[in-house]
């Protein structure tokens, strides 16, 4: 028998009503059975009474269902599903400002045009550059940003949304 990895990475999605201490009953779900919330990311739905949340979460594989199905049983979630393995589109969206004086802005702008970014934000001694993408182009754009002094860093979570007619 196989053993499974303490920290696989699952992302579900969880449609619920939009009232208050929603999200801390489901967060108390994931608590209870020892996983770690990474990250999370909720907005509106198309109806403003919904919202929809991407939870992504570190924990021993076989809890997940459970976590799933307690999550499904709490009142004011209309369904919460494991997204982990599906054909799915997944962005995540981050920030990071740059001391980018001019002897190394030239240097900095050309690695944030490789990577496809966008400066959102340019002074004489900074620059905030946003990017969009997979997590792994953004854990790599960081990494080459290291050796120039990253001031600050702000990153979204994982967004996700099922491909073709599936709902998230």
């Amino acid at each position: 028998m196989k053993d499974s990895k303490i920290s696989d990475i699952h992302t579900l999605g969880v449609y619920v009503s939009n009232k208050p201490g929603v999200l801390a009953r489901i967060a108390q779900v994931f608590a209870r059975r020892g996983y770690n919330i990474d990250s999370l990311v909720v907005s509106s739905g198309i109806l403003g009474n919904y919202s929809r949340m991407t939870i992504t979460a570190q924990g021993d594989p076989k809890g997940l269902d459970q976590i799933i199905k307690q999550v499904n049983k709490l009142v004011d979630v209309l369904h919460c599903v494991d997204h982990t393995h599906d054909d799915a589109v997944v962005r995540e969206l981050a920030l990071i400002k740059i001391e980018a004086g001019v002897d190394k802005r030239t240097e900095i702008l050309q690695i944030v045009e490789h990577f496809g970014c966008k400066t959102v934000d340019l002074t004489e001694d900074s620059l905030i550059i946003m990017v969009a993408g997979h997590s792994d182009k953004v854990d790599a754009l960081i990494e080459m940003l290291r050796k120039y002094r990253i001031i600050e860093l702000v990153r979204t979570g994982k967004v996700l949304m099922a491909r073709g007619v599936q709902e998230t």
